[in-house]
């Protein structure tokens, strides 16, 4: 789901994080397992129903471009189909994965949002649909329009979530006088908070959305031309739950991120480029929380922001040394 300018994103579906990123994934039997597609091409019907000065034809177009930024990625194996138009709305639970806009005018920061019917034995991803509110104004135009919001960028970011892709952290934001918080600067499709009105930045995919998309999908090499940071996070010798972990390389500017996601302070991050890394941990205050994490599972945003004392070191094919990095209260 993505909001609205200022707002927040939440998903439909109460899912919980795995290893690395935010992967979407559900309990059995105590275990976590992880919620993708097991069967390739995704198909995918748009709504009949156009929206204002969107119709329907232009609402199809503006998705399959969306549906194949993500498809285009080369070390990442899944494809989509577009089975057609119809008449069915989202969320009609009926086997068939639909895309269109819905009026919700009470949802007034939402943009749209995405949710799942899923096998929770296997993790396999049955169904999902995704609708786009026309509470909210939309446009398809080629650069952007500054009265309304771009279609394809903010498709781009549920098409992650169809995918089973959680947010990202990777970006800033500030405090709008009006409520909520405005975007300076994201390093993530799947960051949680909208530009605004106009921008189309999102209809690109950043390092970090690929390595994610990657790492559930692996096609073309990833495993072997990539490296991996694993290890721990710790405050007062114990692990940090909720932990924004990022690793810059200095010589691309390519950010990559996870986050610690049991209560041992463990985080593991792949898809980076073979060589040196810059390792940073900070708390997760910048977006409301439960964008990334359930509600029953509080994050421990009370520490200072950390480097790592020395460059890590990425190999390709594997992880590297196993990191600690210890933090200090607030």
């Amino acid at each position: 789901m993505k909001w609205a300018a200022l707002a927040l994103v939440a998903v439909l579906a109460l899912v919980q994080p795995t290893e690395a990123y935010l992967h979407f994934t559900t309990t059995r039997g105590g275990q976590s397992v992880t919620l993708k597609w097991q069967r390739s091409p995704v198909r995918w019907f748009a709504r009949d129903r156009g929206a204002p000065g969107v119709p329907a034809t232009e609402f199809q177009a503006a998705l399959a471009r969306a549906f194949a930024t993500w498809e285009a990625v080369p070390t990442a194996s899944i494809a989509f189909q577009f089975a057609g138009f119809t008449g069915a709305e989202p969320f009609d639970d009926d086997g068939a994965s639909v895309v269109g806009f819905q009026n919700h005018p009470a949802m007034d920061r939402v943009l749209g949002a995405t949710g799942f019917l899923i096998d929770t034995v296997t993790g396999e991803i049955l169904e999902s649909d995704i609708f786009f509110n026309t509470a909210l104004p939309w446009s398809t135009a080629p650069s952007g329009d500054p009265t309304a919001f771009d279609l394809e960028s903010v498709a781009v970011h549920e098409v992650g979530h169809l995918l089973g892709l959680g947010h990202s952290a990777l970006g800033e934001t500030e405090p709008r006088p009006d409520g909520g918080r405005r975007v300076l600067a994201s390093g993530s499709v799947m960051f949680p908070i909208s530009f605004g009105r106009g921008v189309t930045h999102d209809r690109v995919l950043q390092p970090d959305d690929i390595a994610g998309v990657s790492e559930l999908y692996p096609d073309g090499g990833f495993g072997r031309a990539t490296g991996l940071a694993r290890g721990r996070v710790t405050r007062n010798g114990s692990g940090v739950f909720g932990a924004h972990v990022t690793a810059f390389n200095p010589a691309t500017g390519q950010i990559v991120a996870g986050f610690t996601l049991n209560r041992d302070g463990d985080f593991q991050i792949a898809g980076l480029a073979p060589g040196p890394h810059v390792i940073r941990v900070e708390p997760l205050d910048d977006a409301d929380a439960e964008s990334f994490f359930s509600r029953r599972d509080p994050v421990d945003a009370g520490f200072q922001p950390t480097f790592h004392p020395r460059l890590f070191v990425a190999p390709a094919g594997g992880p590297g040394e196993r990191l600690t990095v210890a933090v200090t209260p607030r």
